[in-house]
């Protein structure tokens, strides 16, 4: 429904700098790309869009962002209404929360962080920028890109994403917390916000602050030594400035879409890398994709676990369920199969070079918003089946089939159980 607002909005005339519909399609792409905070353009977000579609889109992109249940648990709020036993439980499956205690309060602290958070990136923005800008635009600039990169939306008013900005400290670091808090999930925001009074932090919380710092480290290390000789990205740069592109693009890549170096010059490997990254993506109950920081740790270390021979996973001194391993599993093989079918519709519609096409569907997937320059080019056809993946990873591989199959009564018959030889 969201979507499908944003796209009516977004085809008026209005909408566009020239007054002209920008076309169905390309409205029905760019809403999508909003609501699911992945980035994705196909016109130029500051110069194609007047002021009223720039407002659509950042509207869309917050409540993408925050995530429907969330929104309208804010609404309920203001309207001083009760929320139901069955509205809890459907927070409960789309915050990704094991119960229903605590939910409400969850969903407020979900809320304040949001502004909070958002309102501190602006002001902070506002002062970086109203020395180069007017006052009002400073302004605008700063409660745009505060909002789009801490719900991880990569949409920038600047035709070059932040490119002009490679070099100022300042504008990285603010991007980069903005985009780690809107991506590291809001149980985790809300775990280091007690800290201080609980002195001890979730399982999960730890798993999700080491895969992500990992992560990033090991992005950060690659792109710098990799990009460091390339002289369409970093050669030519001042060793700060290659500090800043690198690890800005190592953050940027799992999650948010905003990029200080051009992607379509950077090298095979380093773009095979940003896959993987924007394959893994943000962690849980965050504003970002992919298929989660602890699902890949996890993944990780059950390998592990079965290459010791061990029958559990053991991890911060604590064991973790067995439970859980089926649905690790179960993500990755469907995410896998979602980005391989998509790869090859968009191989044969567009006839690109493979990495490029590859880049393009794990970035949709991911939510992640980061191009090597295609999408802008792509046919009606290409574009749908990008829609049709952002969409899909933004609600989950897993959640869409699981509305899709209906539930299935338990089996009354066991068969004979036999092995089959594997590896």
């Amino acid at each position: 429904m969201v979507i499908t607002i944003g796209t009516i909005l977004l085809n008026l005339p209005s909408a566009s700098s020239t007054a002209k519909s920008i076309g169905f399609i390309n409205a029905l792409f760019t809403a999508t790309s909003a609501t699911c905070v992945t980035g994705l353009i196909v016109l130029d977000t500051g110069k194609d869009f007047s002021a009223f579609g720039q407002l659509v889109i950042l509207i869309l992109l917050q409540c993408g962002g925050l995530g429907i249940m969330t929104m309208s648990t804010m609404f309920a709020f203001l309207a001083g209404k009760r929320i139901s036993l069955r509205q809890r439980l459907i927070m409960q499956e789309s915050l990704n929360q094991f119960s229903i205690g605590g939910l409400v309060r969850l969903a407020k602290y979900i809320l304040i962080f949001t502004a909070v958070i958002e309102v501190l990136g602006a002001v902070i923005l506002f002062l970086c920028w109203q020395r180069i800008y007017s006052p009002l635009q400073a302004l605008y600039l700063a409660v745009f890109h505060s909002i789009s990169a801490f719900c991880n939306a990569g949409f920038s008013l600047f035709s070059d994403s932040i490119m002009h900005y490679k070099g100022d400290l300042i504008i990285n670091l603010i991007f980069m917390i903005l985009i780690i808090l809107g991506g590291i999930g809001f149980l985790v925001l809300l775990e280091l916000f007690q800290y201080g009074k609980n002195g001890t932090l979730s399982l999960h919380a730890k798993l999700a602050l080491k895969i992500s710092l990992i992560l990033i480290l090991i992005g950060f290390t690659i792109i710098f030594f990799i990009e460091s000789n390339n002289p369409s990205t970093l050669r030519d740069l001042n060793f700060s400035e290659k500090i800043y592109g690198s690890i800005f693009q190592s953050v940027t890549a799992r999650t948010a879409g905003f990029n200080t170096i051009h992607i379509g010059n950077m090298q095979n490997a380093t773009l095979f890398l940003i896959i993987i990254l924007m394959f893994i993506g943000a962690s849980p109950s965050s504003t970002g994709g992919g298929v989660k920081t602890t699902t890949f740790g996890l993944l990780i270390l059950y390998v592990f676990s079965s290459l010791k021979g061990k029958e559990e996973i053991q991890i911060f001194k604590r064991r973790i369920s067995q439970d859980i391993i089926p649905k690790v599993l179960t993500v990755i093989t469907l995410s896998l199969g979602l980005v391989i079918i998509m790869t090859i519709l968009l191989s044969h519609v567009e006839g690109e070079d493979f990495i490029k096409v590859l880049f393009e569907v794990v970035s949709a997937f991911g939510t992640v918003g980061l191009s090597t320059g295609i999408t802008s080019s792509l046919s009606i056809a290409g574009k749908i089946i990008i829609i049709i993946t952002m969409f899909t990873g933004r609600i989950g591989p897993l959640g869409l089939a699981l509305s899709l199959i209906q539930k299935r009564e338990p089996e009354m018959i066991k068969y004979p159980e036999e092995k089959i030889m594997v590896g």
